[in-house]
């Protein structure tokens, strides 16, 4: 017997997305395991992540407050407000890629640069990873702000939808990255 979307009760779109997101919990979630592990066999960097992270992680927290009011505008049909929150929230996502390349500048003039030591190596892949699925919201947003400003202004359940599935990703693109923070730190 087919479940069919009548019958179910969530969109499979959205159920192929929270699959995708366990997908990459997974991953983060076997990378700070691997991350205890080696931490405990010895050979181990102590060093203080840099302050700039602070600026990163509100600059994130910002974007997804910015792209949750931008999508509850777009639900209240205030054309100006929604498409206006939706340049911030890119705009953030932009901030945070600089802020977080500033950071790993800092690590490396701190003595701690790529493939040196464990420690280090493991900041870069968490933070180089997450960047990289941050990449994969400003491409979404990306077609978010193509549909807002290249199509008229008509909030159709298949639009609301797609902007559901963005601010969806976008919240946990932004979770994780307070998730890997919060373990870092906790491990410092």
């Amino acid at each position: 017997m087919s479940l069919t979307y009548s019958n179910s009760k969530i969109h499979p779109h959205k159920f192929a997305l929270y699959l995708g997101c366990a997908g990459i919990v997974m991953m983060f979630a076997a990378w700070t395991s691997a991350y205890v592990v080696r931490h405990a066999a010895g050979n181990w960097l102590e060093f203080k992540l840099p302050n700039i992270l602070y600026y990163n992680t509100a600059t994130i927290i910002l974007s997804s407050i910015t792209l949750q009011f931008s999508y509850e505008a777009f639900k209240k049909r205030n054309e100006n407000l929604y498409k206006s929150l939706l340049i911030v929230t890119f705009v953030l996502g932009i901030l945070f890629i600089a802020l977080q390349v500033v950071g790993w500048q800092q690590m490396m003039q701190m003595g701690v640069p790529l493939k040196k030591n464990p420690s280090g190596d493991f900041v870069y892949l968490f933070t180089g990873f997450h960047i990289a699925h941050l990449m994969a919201g400003l491409g979404i947003l990306i077609v978010a702000l193509v549909h807002a400003f290249g199509l008229p202004f008509k909030p159709t359940p298949r639009r609301q939808l797609r902007f559901e599935l963005t601010l969806t990703y976008w919240h946990f693109v932004d979770l994780l990255w307070v998730y890997l923070l919060v373990f870092i730190y906790s491990q410092s």
